[in-house]
């Protein structure tokens, strides 16, 4: 029963994570900002688990050197998960980047320090397709990264910056100390919530059973089960070809339409009056002037995300989810857990 360190133990995918390292048998440690919400943590997975009492928690946070080391300690493996993912635009775009980024560093030289065998750190497809022409022409894969100029946003700057930062830490360390790493790049996430406090990608199905949108406008994403990003985690800490690589985990590019079109089939007989008819761009626009999550979205009118998971297939035997299946799934659990 070795000792598996996940960072950010209360975020949507480390949460699942937690709980398929537990019931593989692993012990795990989390790390929590606030001991306040170590509690109702323990509580959540409980609920899902029946090892829960094999979890420790510590508190440590990524703008501040404390408790990384205690936090560390004794580990074999590290699963670095903790990042700031906005719900609206930051005034400046530091207040993402930074702690991404340095809270990133921190993790790394702690397990570096405590003689780690094997660190997976979760990225996002954001460090790959952003910046490139996103126009259906071509598919991108974990060669490509994201290129950083105008019109690329805080969140994806972050990822990026973060991700090349420990690539770079880690072709630092000399050979006889380094730590096995690899990174798993998953899209927008979506399937079954835990507890009412889920992540912000999760607002794209909150907001669209809420009808908090007149109607869906031309953006999309690649999506994943929460699930299955959670599996390809697990699988990452003991594949021995998982080394050294980046993998992308999401299946293909999906519209908002395509995802209230589910939504409005399964739920629309229980009162949730889904929007489907298309939004026009501008629309949009004037949403996001009132709704900052909105606005997060504008940027990416007309775009798509077509990448390839080939390599996640080949070695971690990424089977993905369908569509409906983590739609629905998210929307049911949002109903159990009282979300909307």
């Amino acid at each position: 029963m070795s000792t598996v360190l996940v960072t950010g133990a209360t975020g949507f995918i480390a949460q699942h994570t937690i709980v398929q390292l537990l019931d593989a048998g692993f012990r795990v440690r989390g790390t929590v900002r606030s001991r306040k919400r170590a509690e109702y943590l323990r509580e959540v997975l409980a609920r899902h688990t029946d090892q829960a009492d094999q979890l420790e928690l510590e508190q440590a946070d990524l703008t501040s050197d404390d408790g990384w080391d205690e936090a560390v300690a004794g580990c074999e493996c590290v699963i670095h998960m903790a990042s700031p993912l906005p719900n609206k635009p930051p005034k400046d775009e530091n207040e993402v980047i930074v702690p991404a980024r340095d809270g990133a560093l921190r993790v790394l030289k702690a397990a570096a320090n405590a003689g780690v065998r094997r660190v997976v750190m979760t990225s996002s497809v954001a460090a790959v397709i952003y910046g490139h022409a996103r126009d259906g022409s071509r598919s991108y894969d974990e060669q490509d990264w994201s290129i950083l100029g105008e019109g690329v946003g805080a969140y994806e700057k972050s990822k990026t910056i973060a991700e090349k930062a420990a690539w770079d830490f880690v072709e630092s360390l000399p050979e006889d100390g380094r730590f096995e790493f690899c990174t798993i790049n998953p899209g927008l996430v979506l399937g079954p919530v835990l507890d009412r406090d889920f992540s912000t990608s999760g607002e794209v199905v909150r907001k669209l059973m809420r009808r908090e949108m007149p109607g869906c406008p031309d953006v999309g994403w690649a999506v994943v089960d929460v699930r299955d990003v959670a599996k390809a985690h697990v699988t990452a800490l003991t594949e021995a070809r998982a080394v050294g690589q980046r993998f992308v985990v999401a299946i293909e590019h999906t519209s908002m339409l395509d995802i209230a079109n589910i939504l409005s089939e399964q739920f629309r007989g229980r009162g949730y009056k889904v929007p489907t008819r298309r939004l026009p761009d501008w629309l949009l626009r004037v949403v996001g002037v009132f709704d900052k999550t909105a606005k997060l979205a504008v940027p990416e009118l007309g775009k798509r995300q077509d990448l390839s998971n080939a390599r996640a297939r080949d070695v971690l035997g990424f089977q993905p989810r369908s569509l409906r299946e983590m739609v629905v799934d998210m929307g049911e659990t949002m109903i159990a857990e009282g979300a909307l």
